[in-house]
Protein backbone atom coordinates (compact mmCIF):
# COMPACT_ATOMS: atom_id res chain seq x y z
CA UNK A 1 0.00 0.00 0.00
CA UNK A 2 1.42 3.35 -0.86
CA UNK A 3 1.29 6.06 1.53
CA UNK A 4 -0.70 9.18 0.42
CA UNK A 5 0.74 11.43 3.01
CA UNK A 6 4.31 11.87 3.89
CA UNK A 7 5.42 12.08 6.92
CA UNK A 8 5.83 15.62 8.49
CA UNK A 9 7.59 16.43 11.37
CA UNK A 10 5.93 17.95 14.54
CA UNK A 11 8.30 19.81 16.32
CA UNK A 12 6.77 23.19 13.97
CA UNK A 13 3.33 23.10 15.80
CA UNK A 14 4.16 26.86 17.07
CA UNK A 15 4.25 27.99 13.29
CA UNK A 16 0.48 26.66 12.36
CA UNK A 17 -1.20 26.81 15.92
CA UNK A 18 -1.15 28.70 19.04
CA UNK A 19 0.50 26.63 21.41
CA UNK A 20 -1.03 28.53 24.99
CA UNK A 21 -4.77 26.56 23.58
CA UNK A 22 -4.77 23.23 25.78
CA UNK A 23 -6.48 20.85 23.78
CA UNK A 24 -8.10 18.52 26.60
CA UNK A 25 -8.50 15.07 26.28
CA UNK A 26 -12.19 15.00 26.11
CA UNK A 27 -12.12 17.93 23.48
CA UNK A 28 -10.11 15.77 21.32
CA UNK A 29 -12.46 13.08 21.61
CA UNK A 30 -15.08 14.69 20.70
CA UNK A 31 -13.41 16.72 18.02
CA UNK A 32 -14.41 15.95 14.56
CA UNK A 33 -11.95 17.37 11.56
CA UNK A 34 -13.84 19.59 8.54
CA UNK A 35 -14.97 17.51 5.50
CA UNK A 36 -12.23 19.59 3.88
CA UNK A 37 -9.68 17.76 5.73
CA UNK A 38 -10.97 14.61 5.26
CA UNK A 39 -8.79 12.47 2.74
CA UNK A 40 -10.86 10.48 0.52
CA UNK A 41 -8.13 7.49 0.74
CA UNK A 42 -9.65 5.39 3.44
CA UNK A 43 -7.21 2.32 4.08
CA UNK A 44 -9.98 1.44 6.99
CA UNK A 45 -13.14 1.09 5.61
CA UNK A 46 -15.98 2.67 6.96
CA UNK A 47 -18.86 0.21 7.04
CA UNK A 48 -21.41 -1.41 9.81
CA UNK A 49 -19.43 -4.22 11.13
CA UNK A 50 -21.01 -7.93 11.27
CA UNK A 51 -22.62 -8.25 14.63
CA UNK A 52 -21.04 -11.70 16.34
CA UNK A 53 -22.49 -14.36 18.57
CA UNK A 54 -20.94 -15.93 20.99
CA UNK A 55 -20.63 -12.96 23.99
CA UNK A 56 -18.75 -13.14 26.74
CA UNK A 57 -18.72 -10.57 30.00
CA UNK A 58 -15.64 -11.60 31.14
CA UNK A 59 -12.46 -10.07 29.01
CA UNK A 60 -9.85 -12.62 28.21
CA UNK A 61 -6.23 -11.46 28.40
CA UNK A 62 -3.97 -13.00 25.59
CA UNK A 63 -0.41 -12.83 26.73
CA UNK A 64 2.21 -12.34 23.05
CA UNK A 65 5.61 -13.36 23.28
CA UNK A 66 6.85 -10.47 20.56
CA UNK A 67 5.32 -8.28 22.40
CA UNK A 68 7.88 -5.65 23.88
CA UNK A 69 7.86 -4.42 27.33
CA UNK A 70 5.77 -2.28 28.74
CA UNK A 71 7.22 0.64 31.01
CA UNK A 72 6.44 1.33 34.36
CA UNK A 73 3.44 3.45 35.42
CA UNK A 74 1.54 4.46 38.06
CA UNK A 75 -1.46 2.26 38.77
CA UNK A 76 -4.80 3.68 37.94
CA UNK A 77 -6.65 5.17 40.81
CA UNK A 78 -9.97 2.78 41.95
CA UNK A 79 -12.51 4.73 40.79
CA UNK A 80 -15.07 2.33 41.65
CA UNK A 81 -15.75 3.96 44.56
CA UNK A 82 -16.36 7.06 43.21
CA UNK A 83 -19.22 8.87 44.47
CA UNK A 84 -20.15 11.61 41.72
CA UNK A 85 -23.07 13.43 43.79
CA UNK A 86 -21.90 13.02 47.53
CA UNK A 87 -22.51 10.25 50.56
CA UNK A 88 -24.03 13.44 52.83
CA UNK A 89 -26.73 15.93 51.64
CA UNK A 90 -25.29 18.91 53.78
CA UNK A 91 -25.51 21.27 50.53
CA UNK A 92 -27.57 20.36 47.76
CA UNK A 93 -26.21 22.27 45.32
CA UNK A 94 -22.73 20.97 45.81
CA UNK A 95 -24.23 17.07 45.06
CA UNK A 96 -25.49 18.49 41.48
CA UNK A 97 -22.51 17.11 38.91
CA UNK A 98 -23.00 17.11 35.12
CA UNK A 99 -23.48 13.19 33.62
CA UNK A 100 -21.44 13.42 30.78
CA UNK A 101 -18.92 10.79 31.64
CA UNK A 102 -22.42 8.31 33.39
CA UNK A 103 -24.13 8.66 30.02
CA UNK A 104 -25.76 5.32 29.62
CA UNK A 105 -24.14 3.62 26.29
CA UNK A 106 -24.49 0.25 25.15
CA UNK A 107 -22.11 -1.73 23.26
CA UNK A 108 -23.48 -4.48 20.98
CA UNK A 109 -23.05 -7.96 20.27
CA UNK A 110 -19.34 -7.65 18.44
CA UNK A 111 -15.76 -8.81 18.98
CA UNK A 112 -13.17 -6.47 20.24
CA UNK A 113 -9.34 -6.96 20.46
CA UNK A 114 -7.09 -4.78 23.04
CA UNK A 115 -3.38 -4.53 22.47
CA UNK A 116 -2.45 -2.65 25.36
CA UNK A 117 1.13 -1.35 25.94
CA UNK A 118 1.04 0.80 29.72
CA UNK A 119 0.05 -1.39 32.63
CA UNK A 120 -3.09 1.48 33.73
CA UNK A 121 -4.34 0.46 30.21
CA UNK A 122 -4.40 -3.27 30.48
CA UNK A 123 -6.34 -2.18 33.90
CA UNK A 124 -8.82 -0.22 32.27
CA UNK A 125 -9.28 -2.54 29.47
CA UNK A 126 -9.97 -5.48 32.19
CA UNK A 127 -12.92 -3.31 33.95
CA UNK A 128 -13.97 -2.28 30.84
CA UNK A 129 -14.76 -5.96 29.67
CA UNK A 130 -16.23 -6.50 32.79
CA UNK A 131 -18.81 -3.58 32.52
CA UNK A 132 -22.48 -3.94 32.45
CA UNK A 133 -22.78 -1.97 29.39
CA UNK A 134 -19.96 -4.48 27.84
CA UNK A 135 -21.75 -7.88 28.84
CA UNK A 136 -22.57 -8.80 25.05
CA UNK A 137 -19.28 -7.75 23.52
CA UNK A 138 -16.78 -10.23 23.59
CA UNK A 139 -13.10 -8.40 25.03
CA UNK A 140 -9.48 -9.88 24.31
CA UNK A 141 -6.79 -8.01 25.94
CA UNK A 142 -3.55 -8.88 24.91
CA UNK A 143 -0.14 -7.62 26.06
CA UNK A 144 1.44 -5.35 23.12
CA UNK A 145 1.13 -2.15 20.81
CA UNK A 146 0.59 -2.12 17.30
CA UNK A 147 3.65 -4.40 16.35
CA UNK A 148 1.94 -6.99 18.34
CA UNK A 149 -1.76 -6.19 16.46
CA UNK A 150 -0.03 -6.54 13.18
CA UNK A 151 1.88 -9.79 13.32
CA UNK A 152 -1.83 -11.13 14.64
CA UNK A 153 -3.66 -10.12 12.18
CA UNK A 154 -1.54 -11.31 9.29
CA UNK A 155 -2.78 -14.97 10.35
CA UNK A 156 -6.44 -14.17 11.03
CA UNK A 157 -9.00 -12.22 9.95
CA UNK A 158 -9.81 -8.94 12.00
CA UNK A 159 -12.76 -8.50 14.34
CA UNK A 160 -14.88 -5.50 13.98
CA UNK A 161 -13.27 -3.45 16.59
CA UNK A 162 -9.31 -3.15 17.23
CA UNK A 163 -8.31 -0.79 20.37
CA UNK A 164 -4.41 -0.57 19.83
CA UNK A 165 -2.02 1.33 21.87
CA UNK A 166 1.00 3.06 20.83
CA UNK A 167 4.05 5.12 23.01
CA UNK A 168 6.25 6.42 20.03
CA UNK A 169 6.43 10.10 18.51
CA UNK A 170 3.65 10.80 16.27
CA UNK A 171 5.82 10.18 13.23
CA UNK A 172 6.19 6.50 14.38
CA UNK A 173 2.71 6.24 14.89
CA UNK A 174 1.67 7.14 11.80
CA UNK A 175 3.88 4.58 10.05
CA UNK A 176 2.74 1.78 12.23
CA UNK A 177 -0.95 2.96 11.57
CA UNK A 178 -0.26 2.58 7.54
CA UNK A 179 1.02 -0.87 8.28
CA UNK A 180 -1.77 -1.72 10.43
CA UNK A 181 -4.30 -0.77 8.13
CA UNK A 182 -2.83 -3.32 5.36
CA UNK A 183 -3.81 -6.15 7.83
CA UNK A 184 -7.40 -4.79 8.14
CA UNK A 185 -10.56 -5.99 6.69
CA UNK A 186 -13.01 -4.02 5.26
CA UNK A 187 -15.79 -2.93 8.27
CA UNK A 188 -13.15 -2.82 10.84
CA UNK A 189 -12.64 0.57 13.56
CA UNK A 190 -9.46 1.42 14.84
CA UNK A 191 -9.31 3.33 18.17
CA UNK A 192 -5.79 4.89 18.81
CA UNK A 193 -4.47 5.01 22.43
CA UNK A 194 -1.66 7.51 22.66
CA UNK A 195 0.43 9.61 24.79
CA UNK A 196 0.72 13.28 22.16
CA UNK A 197 -2.43 15.52 23.12
CA UNK A 198 -1.68 17.44 19.85
CA UNK A 199 -5.39 18.35 17.71
CA UNK A 200 -2.64 17.96 14.20
CA UNK A 201 -2.10 14.25 15.15
CA UNK A 202 -5.79 13.57 15.65
CA UNK A 203 -6.54 15.14 12.29
CA UNK A 204 -3.68 12.65 10.43
CA UNK A 205 -5.13 9.44 11.98
CA UNK A 206 -8.70 10.56 10.91
CA UNK A 207 -7.27 10.94 7.38
CA UNK A 208 -6.09 7.49 7.32
CA UNK A 209 -9.00 5.80 8.85
CA UNK A 210 -8.69 5.73 12.47
CA UNK A 211 -12.48 5.74 14.10
CA UNK A 212 -11.06 7.55 17.34
CA UNK A 213 -7.97 8.45 19.31
CA UNK A 214 -7.77 8.26 23.49
CA UNK A 215 -5.10 10.14 25.13
CA UNK A 216 -3.52 8.13 27.86
CA UNK A 217 -4.06 7.30 30.38
CA UNK A 218 -7.74 6.51 29.59
CA UNK A 219 -10.20 5.74 32.62
CA UNK A 220 -12.69 2.59 31.60
CA UNK A 221 -16.11 4.45 31.35
CA UNK A 222 -13.95 6.79 28.98
CA UNK A 223 -12.93 3.71 26.90
CA UNK A 224 -16.71 2.40 27.21
CA UNK A 225 -18.28 5.62 26.23
CA UNK A 226 -15.80 5.93 22.92
CA UNK A 227 -16.59 2.11 21.87
CA UNK A 228 -20.18 2.85 22.13
CA UNK A 229 -20.31 6.06 20.22
CA UNK A 230 -18.76 4.40 17.79
CA UNK A 231 -21.43 1.78 17.37
CA UNK A 232 -24.34 3.64 18.07
CA UNK A 233 -27.37 3.95 16.14
CA UNK A 234 -28.60 7.43 15.52
CA UNK A 235 -32.02 6.14 14.88
CA UNK A 236 -32.28 4.48 18.16
CA UNK A 237 -34.91 6.26 20.51
CA UNK A 238 -33.85 8.52 23.41
CA UNK A 239 -32.85 6.07 26.90
CA UNK A 240 -33.95 7.99 30.01
CA UNK A 241 -32.16 7.67 33.28
CA UNK A 242 -33.42 4.41 35.06
CA UNK A 243 -33.62 4.71 39.19
CA UNK A 244 -33.93 1.73 41.01
CA UNK A 245 -35.58 1.72 44.29
CA UNK A 246 -35.84 -1.62 47.02
CA UNK A 247 -35.94 -2.35 50.20
CA UNK A 248 -33.79 -4.29 52.78
CA UNK A 249 -36.17 -5.73 54.18
CA UNK A 250 -40.12 -5.89 53.87
CA UNK A 251 -42.27 -2.71 55.53
CA UNK A 252 -38.61 -0.56 55.12
CA UNK A 253 -40.69 2.06 53.35
CA UNK A 254 -38.81 1.50 50.05
CA UNK A 255 -42.33 2.35 47.69
CA UNK A 256 -42.98 5.58 49.28
CA UNK A 257 -39.88 6.54 49.00
CA UNK A 258 -39.43 5.92 45.40
CA UNK A 259 -43.27 7.43 44.48
CA UNK A 260 -42.81 10.70 46.53
CA UNK A 261 -39.25 10.94 44.96
CA UNK A 262 -40.63 10.27 41.47
CA UNK A 263 -43.20 13.04 42.75
CA UNK A 264 -40.75 15.72 43.54
CA UNK A 265 -38.60 15.09 40.44
CA UNK A 266 -41.95 15.79 38.09
CA UNK A 267 -43.62 18.91 40.35
CA UNK A 268 -40.26 19.98 41.53
CA UNK A 269 -37.45 19.81 38.99
CA UNK A 270 -40.25 19.95 36.09
CA UNK A 271 -39.20 16.79 34.55
CA UNK A 272 -40.91 13.91 33.10
CA UNK A 273 -41.17 10.96 34.82
CA UNK A 274 -42.24 7.19 35.00
CA UNK A 275 -43.38 5.09 37.87
CA UNK A 276 -42.86 1.59 37.30
CA UNK A 277 -44.58 -0.65 39.88
CA UNK A 278 -43.17 -4.15 39.64
CA UNK A 279 -44.45 -5.95 42.49
CA UNK A 280 -47.43 -7.14 40.34
CA UNK A 281 -49.38 -9.12 43.55
CA UNK A 282 -48.95 -6.26 46.40
CA UNK A 283 -47.97 -3.32 44.52
CA UNK A 284 -49.45 0.40 46.04
CA UNK A 285 -48.43 2.90 43.49
CA UNK A 286 -52.17 2.82 42.13
CA UNK A 287 -53.21 3.40 45.86
CA UNK A 288 -50.61 6.07 46.48
CA UNK A 289 -51.86 8.02 43.66
CA UNK A 290 -55.44 7.31 44.17
CA UNK A 291 -55.79 5.78 40.23
CA UNK A 292 -57.72 2.51 39.59
CA UNK A 293 -55.79 -0.09 39.53
CA UNK A 294 -55.04 -1.37 36.00
CA UNK A 295 -53.06 -4.74 33.94
CA UNK A 296 -50.24 -1.71 32.68
CA UNK A 297 -47.35 -3.37 33.78
CA UNK A 298 -48.42 -7.11 33.66
CA UNK A 299 -49.99 -6.76 30.00
CA UNK A 300 -46.71 -5.10 29.24
CA UNK A 301 -44.82 -8.26 30.48
CA UNK A 302 -46.98 -10.57 28.61
CA UNK A 303 -47.03 -9.01 25.22
CA UNK A 304 -42.69 -7.31 25.52
CA UNK A 305 -42.50 -7.55 21.74
CA UNK A 306 -45.63 -5.70 20.67
CA UNK A 307 -45.06 -2.62 22.78
CA UNK A 308 -44.71 0.86 21.33
CA UNK A 309 -45.37 4.52 21.83
CA UNK A 310 -48.89 4.39 20.80
CA UNK A 311 -49.88 1.13 23.18
CA UNK A 312 -47.44 1.82 25.68
CA UNK A 313 -49.74 5.39 26.53
CA UNK A 314 -52.44 3.41 26.87
CA UNK A 315 -51.40 1.26 29.66
CA UNK A 316 -49.72 4.17 31.26
CA UNK A 317 -51.96 6.20 33.71
CA UNK A 318 -51.29 10.08 33.73
CA UNK A 319 -51.40 11.22 37.07
CA UNK A 320 -50.16 14.87 36.58
CA UNK A 321 -48.72 16.70 33.37
CA UNK A 322 -45.06 15.54 34.08
CA UNK A 323 -45.67 11.73 36.05
CA UNK A 324 -47.23 8.47 34.62
CA UNK A 325 -47.59 5.57 36.23
CA UNK A 326 -47.39 1.72 35.11
CA UNK A 327 -49.22 0.82 37.82
CA UNK A 328 -49.62 -3.24 38.99
CA UNK A 329 -52.74 -5.23 38.92
CA UNK A 330 -52.24 -6.13 42.27
CA UNK A 331 -54.06 -9.20 42.74
CA UNK A 332 -53.51 -13.12 43.55
CA UNK A 333 -55.70 -14.01 40.69
CA UNK A 334 -52.09 -15.00 38.93
CA UNK A 335 -48.89 -16.87 39.44
CA UNK A 336 -46.70 -14.15 37.70
CA UNK A 337 -44.14 -16.41 36.31
CA UNK A 338 -42.68 -14.25 34.17
CA UNK A 339 -38.99 -14.50 32.45
CA UNK A 340 -35.94 -11.75 33.27
CA UNK A 341 -35.87 -11.04 29.61
CA UNK A 342 -39.39 -9.77 29.62
CA UNK A 343 -38.50 -7.37 32.14
CA UNK A 344 -35.58 -5.95 30.68
CA UNK A 345 -37.29 -5.78 27.31
CA UNK A 346 -40.38 -3.50 29.11
CA UNK A 347 -38.24 -1.84 31.29
CA UNK A 348 -36.00 -1.13 28.15
CA UNK A 349 -39.28 -0.17 25.72
CA UNK A 350 -40.13 2.29 29.16
CA UNK A 351 -36.99 4.47 29.51
CA UNK A 352 -38.02 5.70 26.13
CA UNK A 353 -40.87 7.67 27.00
CA UNK A 354 -39.54 9.94 30.02
CA UNK A 355 -36.04 11.48 31.10
CA UNK A 356 -36.33 9.17 34.23
CA UNK A 357 -38.05 5.96 35.29
CA UNK A 358 -38.44 5.55 38.67
CA UNK A 359 -38.09 1.41 39.16
CA UNK A 360 -40.48 0.19 42.08
CA UNK A 361 -39.23 -3.04 43.01
CA UNK A 362 -40.49 -5.51 45.52
CA UNK A 363 -38.70 -6.87 48.34
CA UNK A 364 -37.64 -10.53 46.67
CA UNK A 365 -35.12 -12.22 45.45
CA UNK A 366 -34.76 -13.81 42.27
CA UNK A 367 -33.22 -13.81 38.33
CA UNK A 368 -34.79 -10.26 37.04
CA UNK A 369 -34.68 -8.79 40.28
CA UNK A 370 -30.89 -9.36 40.12
CA UNK A 371 -30.44 -8.80 36.60
CA UNK A 372 -32.35 -4.69 36.94
CA UNK A 373 -30.48 -3.73 40.14
CA UNK A 374 -27.44 -4.04 38.05
CA UNK A 375 -28.67 -2.27 34.75
CA UNK A 376 -30.41 0.65 36.79
CA UNK A 377 -28.61 3.61 36.14
CA UNK A 378 -28.93 4.40 39.89
CA UNK A 379 -29.75 1.92 42.57
CA UNK A 380 -31.22 3.49 46.22
CA UNK A 381 -31.69 0.74 48.89
CA UNK A 382 -33.83 1.92 52.01
CA UNK A 383 -33.15 0.81 55.15
CA UNK A 384 -34.62 0.96 58.67
CA UNK A 385 -32.17 1.41 61.48
CA UNK A 386 -32.27 -2.65 62.69
CA UNK A 387 -29.78 -5.33 62.58
CA UNK A 388 -32.58 -7.42 59.67
CA UNK A 389 -32.25 -4.54 57.84
CA UNK A 390 -28.20 -3.85 58.48
CA UNK A 391 -27.82 -7.12 57.35
CA UNK A 392 -30.08 -7.34 54.46
CA UNK A 393 -28.79 -3.89 53.01
CA UNK A 394 -25.00 -5.59 53.46
CA UNK A 395 -25.49 -8.79 50.90
CA UNK A 396 -27.58 -6.38 48.53
CA UNK A 397 -24.74 -3.49 48.16
CA UNK A 398 -21.73 -6.29 48.24
CA UNK A 399 -23.65 -7.69 45.07
CA UNK A 400 -24.22 -4.58 43.45
CA UNK A 401 -20.98 -3.03 43.47
CA UNK A 402 -19.66 -6.56 42.09
CA UNK A 403 -22.07 -6.25 39.69
CA UNK A 404 -21.00 -2.47 38.80
CA UNK A 405 -17.36 -1.74 39.20
CA UNK A 406 -17.63 1.20 37.20
CA UNK A 407 -20.20 2.84 38.76
CA UNK A 408 -21.00 4.73 41.69
CA UNK A 409 -21.87 2.29 44.85
CA UNK A 410 -25.91 2.25 45.82
CA UNK A 411 -27.46 5.17 47.88
CA UNK A 412 -28.45 4.49 51.50
CA UNK A 413 -31.34 6.06 52.62
CA UNK A 414 -32.56 5.25 56.17
CA UNK A 415 -36.15 5.09 57.04
CA UNK A 416 -38.36 5.75 59.75
CA UNK A 417 -35.51 6.86 62.49
CA UNK A 418 -36.48 8.39 65.27
CA UNK A 419 -39.50 5.98 66.51
CA UNK A 420 -40.63 6.48 69.86
CA UNK A 421 -39.67 3.66 72.36
CA UNK A 422 -37.43 1.33 69.62
CA UNK A 423 -33.62 0.72 69.88
CA UNK A 424 -32.39 1.67 66.99
CA UNK A 425 -28.54 1.14 65.54
CA UNK A 426 -26.82 4.25 65.20
CA UNK A 427 -26.47 6.22 62.15
CA UNK A 428 -22.57 5.95 62.37
CA UNK A 429 -22.78 2.66 63.29
CA UNK A 430 -24.94 1.60 60.53
CA UNK A 431 -23.32 3.29 57.79
CA UNK A 432 -19.45 2.28 58.85
CA UNK A 433 -20.87 -1.57 58.73
CA UNK A 434 -21.78 -1.22 55.37
CA UNK A 435 -18.96 0.69 53.89
CA UNK A 436 -21.20 3.78 52.81
CA UNK A 437 -22.80 6.41 54.61
CA UNK A 438 -26.51 7.10 53.97
CA UNK A 439 -27.32 10.13 51.88
CA UNK A 440 -30.08 10.95 53.67
CA UNK A 441 -32.00 10.27 56.69
CA UNK A 442 -35.88 10.45 56.73
CA UNK A 443 -37.27 11.25 60.39
CA UNK A 444 -40.39 8.81 61.11
CA UNK A 445 -43.86 11.05 61.06
CA UNK A 446 -46.69 8.49 61.56
CA UNK A 447 -49.20 10.99 61.08
CA UNK A 448 -48.55 12.61 58.28
CA UNK A 449 -47.20 9.33 56.39
CA UNK A 450 -50.40 7.51 57.22
CA UNK A 451 -52.71 10.83 56.34
CA UNK A 452 -50.80 11.11 52.60
CA UNK A 453 -51.37 6.75 52.17
CA UNK A 454 -55.43 7.14 53.32
CA UNK A 455 -55.44 10.16 51.19
CA UNK A 456 -53.97 9.26 47.88
CA UNK A 457 -51.32 12.21 48.37
CA UNK A 458 -48.52 12.07 48.11
CA UNK A 459 -46.05 14.33 51.28
CA UNK A 460 -45.29 17.29 49.41
CA UNK A 461 -48.91 17.84 49.06
CA UNK A 462 -49.84 16.87 52.45
CA UNK A 463 -46.80 18.53 54.29
CA UNK A 464 -45.48 20.96 52.50
CA UNK A 465 -43.18 22.07 55.22
CA UNK A 466 -42.22 18.87 56.93
CA UNK A 467 -38.73 17.31 57.16
CA UNK A 468 -39.50 14.39 55.66
CA UNK A 469 -41.23 17.02 51.94
CA UNK A 470 -37.82 19.00 52.59
CA UNK A 471 -35.75 15.05 52.21
CA UNK A 472 -38.23 13.77 49.09
CA UNK A 473 -37.12 17.26 47.29
CA UNK A 474 -33.34 16.36 48.23
CA UNK A 475 -33.35 12.64 47.58
CA UNK A 476 -35.06 14.21 43.89
CA UNK A 477 -32.13 16.14 43.37
CA UNK A 478 -29.29 13.64 43.88
CA UNK A 479 -30.75 10.85 41.83
CA UNK A 480 -31.96 13.05 39.33
CA UNK A 481 -28.61 15.16 39.42
CA UNK A 482 -30.53 18.15 38.61
CA UNK A 483 -30.91 21.52 40.45
CA UNK A 484 -34.20 22.92 41.59
CA UNK A 485 -35.68 25.78 39.44
CA UNK A 486 -35.11 29.60 40.25
CA UNK A 487 -38.16 30.95 41.30
CA UNK A 488 -39.27 34.30 41.37
CA UNK A 489 -39.65 35.95 44.92
CA UNK A 490 -41.71 39.00 46.21
CA UNK A 491 -41.32 42.33 44.04
CA UNK A 492 -39.67 40.11 41.51
CA UNK A 493 -36.53 39.36 43.30
CA UNK A 494 -35.35 36.07 42.53
CA UNK A 495 -35.40 33.40 45.48
CA UNK A 496 -33.33 30.76 46.54
CA UNK A 497 -32.82 27.94 44.15
CA UNK A 498 -35.54 24.96 46.10
CA UNK A 499 -37.61 27.34 47.11
CA UNK A 500 -41.48 26.11 48.26
CA UNK A 501 -43.84 27.59 45.59
CA UNK A 502 -46.22 28.96 48.80
CA UNK A 503 -43.48 29.96 51.30
CA UNK A 504 -41.17 31.54 48.69
CA UNK A 505 -38.00 30.34 51.02
CA UNK A 506 -35.72 27.75 50.49
CA UNK A 507 -36.14 24.24 52.82
CA UNK A 508 -33.27 23.83 55.45
CA UNK A 509 -31.56 21.13 54.51
CA UNK A 510 -32.84 17.50 56.13
CA UNK A 511 -31.15 15.91 58.73
CA UNK A 512 -27.96 13.79 57.60
CA UNK A 513 -25.39 12.23 58.91
CA UNK A 514 -22.35 13.90 60.79
CA UNK A 515 -19.07 13.33 58.88
CA UNK A 516 -17.15 10.33 60.47
CA UNK A 517 -13.92 8.80 60.08
CA UNK A 518 -13.84 6.23 56.81
CA UNK A 519 -15.03 2.58 57.90
CA UNK A 520 -12.02 1.38 57.58
CA UNK A 521 -11.06 3.04 60.70
CA UNK A 522 -13.83 2.12 62.62
CA UNK A 523 -13.98 -0.11 65.24
CA UNK A 524 -17.69 -0.49 65.24
CA UNK A 525 -19.30 -3.22 67.01
CA UNK A 526 -21.07 -3.80 64.21
CA UNK A 527 -19.01 -3.96 61.76
CA UNK A 528 -17.60 -7.13 63.39
CA UNK A 529 -20.67 -8.86 62.05
CA UNK A 530 -19.78 -8.82 58.30
CA UNK A 531 -15.65 -9.50 58.54
CA UNK A 532 -14.97 -12.86 56.26
CA UNK A 533 -13.64 -15.48 58.08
Amino acid sequence: MTQAIAPRSFDAFEEEFDLDIAFEPDAIIGAKPPEADINPREPLHFVAPTAEDAPSATPTVVPLAPAAPSPTVAATPDVSAFNPVGDLVANTSAAIVPTGLHAEVAVPRIAIHVFAERQDTLTSAERAGQDRRMSRATTQIRVGGIPAAISTYLNEPTPPLIVVECLEDPNALLAQIDQLAECCDAGTKVVVIGLSNDILLFRELMRRGVSEYLVAPVQPLQLIAAIGGLFSDPAQPFVGRSIAFVGARGGAGASSVAHNTAYAISERIGANTVIVDYDLPFGTAGLDFNQDPLNGVADALGQPDRLDSVLMDRMMVRCTDKLSLFAAPATLDADWDISPEAFEEVTSRIRSTAPFVVLDLPHLWSGWMRQTLIAADEVVVVATPDLASLRNAKNMIDLIRQGRPNDAPPRLVLNQVGVPGRPEIPVKDFGNALGILPSLIIPFEPKLFGAAANNGQMILDAGAKSKSAEAFQTLAQIVSRRELPVLAGPKGKPAKPGAAPKAQKAPKAPKAAKETKPPSESKSLFANLFKKR
